[in-house]
């Protein structure tokens, strides 16, 4: 009789351990919301794909997508309104610094993963333009009208920076009688095609298909950055330096040399390390749908997920990456 009860009662205790073995494992479910692009975009693509690795990795948790704006995300983060949202990694760090378009600092805000490397400021203009370089505007006070993205963007910032760095100030371009239109990427495109513009800037992964769809009706050139405007923005922006390999693009044989912003998907520090570390988790463990999901996955691989300079790492983020063996 006591050896029978020996027996269940090892066999309760072995069930126990069991049950709770996959207790440790399975993660809680969670509540998000994130905050992303507008509805059919590429952030809008990139962040419901996000909330189905959440939701695979734990198992009834609730995700809400939330179209939004590179710096109103940022906001909406740190305010705690959402728990997550997708922005430039750029546009973050002027978050966390207090600069313009934001009104006070946000520095609660950590990143989770690194969702697109090439965010490359690309300036074009038609081919038969005298423009050659940022620094010839600026030595001839040239009367250039720019078309620049809609302000409260990274990509309006990034233009402003980029002419900033090479000595220029948009009242510069007013006071030599030029113009600058924040204005959609398209619109400025098609105001290039008009001759209404002479020069649009914007920032985006290349080749841009909007780009080579132009270059069908219009001849055009892709203008560098000098390496003295690349260092500032580097320095002060906290971009990268890129290259443009020649080919890219029809009219471009030869590379051309520019910076990058990242896009990156950024939550509070206040978010605990447990969550920080299931969304990571996810991501990593289910990355082959979100390559599926959205494709540029694929170009960047699951490696490049910590990659978020030059922000820092949610410790939860940190940590499942370490237990990936994609961070030391």
């Amino acid at each position: 009789m006591r050896l029978v009860w020996n027996k269940r009662l090892r066999g309760a205790l072995l069930g126990m351990a069991v049950l709770g073995a996959g207790a440790a494992i399975a993660a809680p479910a969670l509540k998000v919301t994130l905050a992303g692009g507008s509805v059919g975009g590429a952030w809008s693509t990139m962040g419901t794909a996000i909330g189905e690795t959440i939701r695979l990795e734990a198992p009834g948790s609730s995700f809400t997508y939330e179209p939004g704006v590179d710096a109103a995300n940022v906001q909406l983060v740190s305010t705690g309104k959402v728990q997550l949202g997708i922005t430039h990694a750029q546009m973050a760090l002027r978050g966390i610094k207090g600069e313009a378009p934001f009104k006070q600092k946000t520095a609660d805000i950590k990143a989770i993963a690194l969702l697109d490397p090439t965010a490359a400021v690309q300036i074009v203009v038609r081919a038969d333009s005298k423009i050659a370089s940022l620094e010839q505007i600026a030595k001839d006070k040239m009367p250039v009208r720019i078309a620049l993205n809609k302000r409260g963007t990274m990509m309006a910032v990034a233009g402003e920076e980029v002419f900033k760095a090479a000595g220029i100030t948009m009242d510069d371009i007013a006071k030599w009688g030029g113009r600058v239109d924040y204005i959609d990427y398209n619109t400025g495109l098609a105001q290039l095609k008009e001759g209404k513009s002479d020069l649009v800037l914007n920032m985006l992964a290349f080749p841009s298909a909007q780009v080579k769809n132009m270059a069908r009706d219009v001849e055009m050139k892709l203008i560098g950055l000098d390496k003295s405007v690349i260092d500032k923005m580097n320095a002060d922006v906290g971009t990268k330096a890129v290259t443009i390999p020649g080919g890219s693009y029809p009219f471009a044989d030869k590379d051309v040399q520019t910076v990058t912003g990242m896009v990156v998907l950024v939550a509070s520090e206040k978010m605990s390390e447990e969550e920080a570390a299931t969304i990571a988790k996810g991501m990593v463990a289910h990355y082959g749908y979100l390559e599926k999901a959205y494709p540029p996955f694929s170009r960047m691989g699951a490696k490049a997920l910590p990659d978020v300079a030059p922000l820092t790492l949610h410790p939860g983020a940190a940590k499942a990456y370490k237990e990936a063996g994609l961070l030391k």
